[in-house]
């Protein structure tokens, strides 16, 4: 891989981690639904712009987004707000470590849904070696019974199930659109579904002013951990392609880890620094990084 190319992947990493980070000090102060609509609604805005300088616009209304408006729903809307609001009761780098899991859930539903993305033995290793980290991380959660924390981890979980299901879900369909077409479309639909359900839940003109902590978590968030990061993630799928793009996902929950840790002061248990290792080896291992036989091998001469 080219040095211009490795940074780029390094930067995407340094623009997707940060925003567990961002995420916890806004939603302190701005309720999760409203935090949705102000991140979506600001990268959208800023993402047609982009559409509208290089010459292009949104397609006419009509089947194709139903699509979009699909896409905006369990890309965007639901999942950010599972992550806004499971950060309310678990650490940033928790969330961060379960963002991880992308990858283990999009390969199972990839089996049933994609004709030619079926299981193979590397995969089902990987993937049992990855859901085994997520037992390990969210289990001690589970026996303590439901508490904050507890639904709080199965929020985020489930919202990288929705990634997930995105992923497998417009890949046969992002084909012969123009880059960041398709995401400036489904954060406006992402918008149309939040706004409605913040002001009818959550009524934030009646709430007082956020802090400018919050707003600006809320601005870099919306501006460079989602509008920016499309960007550099599209560039980037151009040069280098989707298969090694995809090594970003070994960055992110570390990225995620160190600066909830050194800027939140968070303390993780030992169940979580086990679980993120299992969850990126799984990952790893899924995506061929690390090679099964070759993996085997080391396993059963330390073993003799």
């Amino acid at each position: 891989m080219r040095l211009k190319n490795f940074l780029g992947l390094a930067f995407l990493a340094c623009l997707w981690g940060p925003s567990f980070v961002f995420i916890k000090v806004a939603v302190q102060e701005i309720p999760p639904l409203t935090m949705v609509v102000g991140r979506v609604g600001i990268a959208a805005a800023l993402l047609y712009l982009m559409l509208r300088l290089q010459g292009r616009n949104l397609p006419p209304f009509g089947p194709v987004w139903k699509h979009f408006a699909f896409l905006g729903f369990i890309h965007n809307a639901l999942p950010f707000a599972l992550f806004n609001w499971g950060e309310q009761y678990i650490d940033s780098a928790l969330a961060a470590i379960l963002n991880g899991t992308t990858p283990l859930f999009t390969i199972l539903l990839a089996h049933f849904f994609v004709t030619d993305d079926r299981l193979t033995p590397a995969k089902v290793v990987g993937a049992l070696i990855g859901f085994g980290g997520l037992l390990l991380l969210i289990g001690p959660a589970l026996l303590g019974g439901l508490q904050g924390t507890t639904l709080g981890l199965l929020a985020v979980a489930t919202a990288t199930g929705c990634y997930a299901g995105a992923i497998v879900y417009s890949r046969p369909r992002q084909r012969g659109f123009p880059p960041l077409l398709v995401p400036t479309a489904q954060l406006s639909m992402a918008t149309l579904f939040a706004l409605p359900l913040s002001l009818f839940i959550e009524q934030p003109y009646h709430l007082p002013l956020p802090s400018w902590a919050a707003l600006g978590s809320l601005l870099v968030l919306a501006a460079m951990g989602t509008a920016l990061a499309f960007v550099v993630y599209y560039f980037l799928i151009e040069r280098i392609g989707a298969s090694s793009i995809s090594m970003v996902t070994y960055i992110i929950p570390v990225v995620g880890v160190i600066l909830g840790v050194t800027l939140l002061d968070e303390t993780l248990a030992w169940n979580a620094y086990a679980g993120c290792a299992f969850i990126l080896l799984g990952v790893m291992i899924v995506n061929g990084v690390i090679p099964l036989p070759a993996l085997w091998r080391r396993w059963a001469g330390a073993a003799v």
